[in-house]
């Protein structure tokens, strides 16, 4: 076993007007950016499968259009979080997950499954949901993050649900959305969301140096010691991980710059 996780750092999406003058060169086609942007960072975050559904040629096209050793994290369609009930998500996960994306092959990353703001914890119906989650589809591995975005996921037993599934929650540094740090799966999955277009790399060069520190921390099994957990008193396993970090929201002009600043910082 390697001594340390393999840390990937990216944007969310590859189509954004602004970086047509910003970040891609002069005259690229608009056909011609994802080949551009998979090859100046190793991963992108699909925030379109959120919105729409997606066939298997899509999928084929974008895994053909990388580079190898590219992942693509996608994140799981609104249909299967923004509800009630979660537990009663089990159709139309299983519609989105069979709508082809193992296509993908060893370039599909993490799934993201991200609750809607007003979704409080509930113990009962989060482990239904947990329950639900797949470990393989189409004999393809699939690794599952949960990001929560309500302050009463901010407690012990929220931790202890999901390192009971070893599934991540995502660790989000954005204004209002809850900050857990807790490492709860195989992996850790961070956005970043609180850049500036002012910053020439979204975040500032001492901001990301201090990110790409955490990062290095959670690589290589042990947890960063400036981050608040939903529970203090378990720590993680020991072991290396690997990890995902995704410049997304504010500063998204930059964004790009700002993974591959951070990409330069890992070295």
């Amino acid at each position: 076993m390697s001594e340390s996780g393999t840390i990937r750092a990216g944007m969310g999406g590859w189509t954004f007007e602004p970086w047509d003058t910003s970040f891609y060169p002069d005259k690229l086609p608009k056909a011609k950016q994802l080949q551009y942007a998979s090859r100046q960072v190793p991963t992108i975050e699909v925030n379109g499968t959120y919105y729409s559904s997606f066939k298997e040629p899509t999928f084929v096209k974008w895994a053909s259009e990388s580079p190898e050793g590219f992942v693509f994290s996608l994140k799981g369609n609104r249909f299967v979080t923004n509800r009630r009930v979660l537990g009663e998500a089990g159709e139309s996960m299983m519609r989105f997950l069979g709508s082809g994306i193992t296509a993908l092959g060893e370039k599909l990353g993490p799934i993201l499954w991200q609750f809607a703001p007003t979704k409080k914890f509930d113990a009962d119906d989060l482990e239904a949901f947990l329950k639900l989650l797949p470990p393989r589809q189409d004999g393809v591995a699939l690794r599952h993050a949960v990001e929560v975005r309500h302050a009463s996921f901010a407690v012990p037993e929220f931790a202890a649900l999901l390192r009971g599934y070893k599934v991540p929650v995502v660790y989000a540094d954005h204004a209002t959305y809850p900050a857990i740090a807790d490492v709860t799966g195989d992996f850790v999955y961070a956005r970043l969301q609180t850049g500036s277009d002012d910053n020439p790399d979204c975040y500032t060069p001492e901001a990301l140096d201090a990110w790409v520190a955490r990062a290095k921390a959670w690589a290589q099994g042990t947890e960063p010691s400036d981050l608040l957990r939903a529970d203090p008193s378990q720590a993680a396993q020991s072991k290396p991980r690997d990890v995902f970090v995704y410049f997304i929201t504010e500063g998204k002009v930059r964004a790009p710059h700002g993974a591959m600043a951070f990409m330069k910082r890992v070295g």
